[in-house]
């Protein structure tokens, strides 16, 4: 049995990887400030101590073990969100990140996984996105993000691994469909299940490289794996782009009543459209197949409606 720490377990992402651990036979603890997730999301058998990663305090309260690695995965997740408090988005998404590695380097865990994002690409690009493209995000959520993985960088000499998967836009049962500033499918999910009306903030013409949850699971956990060609930055992504108008048309397809659309305004930090190139995440074997955006929508959707049941 490996000992693993993974922030934000009362997310989305941090609870199907923390979930899936568990499941490994593994012990998982966790800390999270339930400040978008949900204290009910915390899979039966995690160790859960309430706090927040950017208060040097909580890591008394941790059990004190050298973990075999540290999966980041809470904090702040929304570009617009960000610009309502950019000292609070530094807190949460980059001096969180210093106080984990200093908290790595006291214990001994020499493995750290991030969750970091396509916002540190910005929008000036030629698509699809490399890891290797220059970076000028639009959003402070972006900037903090940057700032982590040059944080891990520098701490790769003081002997810890690191890695951070540069999630592109993560989908599926579980996510939080009462944050409706947060997760383009999920803001779209809940306004059709609740208002038969979806208002989309910005043009149909845009577009995203969305990527279902349980790739994403696989793809965290697989980055323990020493067998595997793991670099320091990997796009997690399929390399596909989905128009929002397809992606709106795909979710009211599943519902039996008719469901009206507004494409009105626009989103402060937002960009027009973006993909990525997977050819690392490729190389690395942590993923050639990959749930489609059809099959991927129609779980989602259909597994919600049973729930609310």
């Amino acid at each position: 049995m490996s000992s693993y720490l993974v922030t934000g377990a009362a997310g989305f992402i941090g609870a199907c990887v923390a979930k899936k651990l568990l499941e490994q036979g593994h012990r998982v603890v966790t800390i999270d400030n339930l400040s978008t997730g949900f204290e009910s999301n915390l899979p039966a058998g995690v160790e859960f101590v309430f706090g927040d990663c950017s208060d040097p305090n909580v890591y008394l309260k941790i059990p004190q073990i050298q973990y075999d690695a540290i999966f980041h995965i809470a904090g702040q997740s929304s570009g617009e969100i960000s610009f309502d408090d950019p000292i609070y988005d530094i807190k949460t998404n980059a001096e969180s990140t210093l106080l984990l590695l200093k908290f790595a380097l006291k214990v001994g865990c020499k493995r750290f996984v991030f969750a970091s994002t396509m916002s540190v690409y910005g929008g000036e690009h030629t698509l699809p996105v490399k890891e290797t493209d220059f970076c000028k995000p639009v959003s402070f959520y972006g900037v903090a993000k940057l700032a982590s993985e040059q944080y891990l960088r520098i701490y790769e000499s003081y002997g810890i691994k690191s890695t951070a998967l540069r999630l592109f836009n993560v989908y599926g049962p579980g996510q939080n469909l009462s944050n409706l500033r947060q997760g383009m499918v999920s803001i779209f999910l809940a306004q059709l299940l609740q208002d038969k009306h979806i208002l989309v903030k910005g043009a149909a013409s845009r577009f995203r490289d969305f990527i279902f949850i349980d790739d994403v699971v696989d793809i965290f956990i697989g980055c323990l794996d020493n067998t595997k060609k793991i670099t320091s930055l990997i796009n997690v992504a399929t390399g596909h782009k989905t128009t929002v108008e397809r992606l709106v048309s795909l979710l009211s397809s599943f519902s039996k009543e008719e469901i009206t659309v507004t494409y009105q305004g626009t989103t402060k930090g937002d960009i027009n459209g973006i993909y990525a190139n997977i050819e690392t995440l490729l190389d690395s074997n942590l993923k050639h197949r990959f749930v489609s955006i059809e099959e991927g929508l129609k779980s989602m959707y259909f597994e919600t409606i049973n729930n609310k049941q």
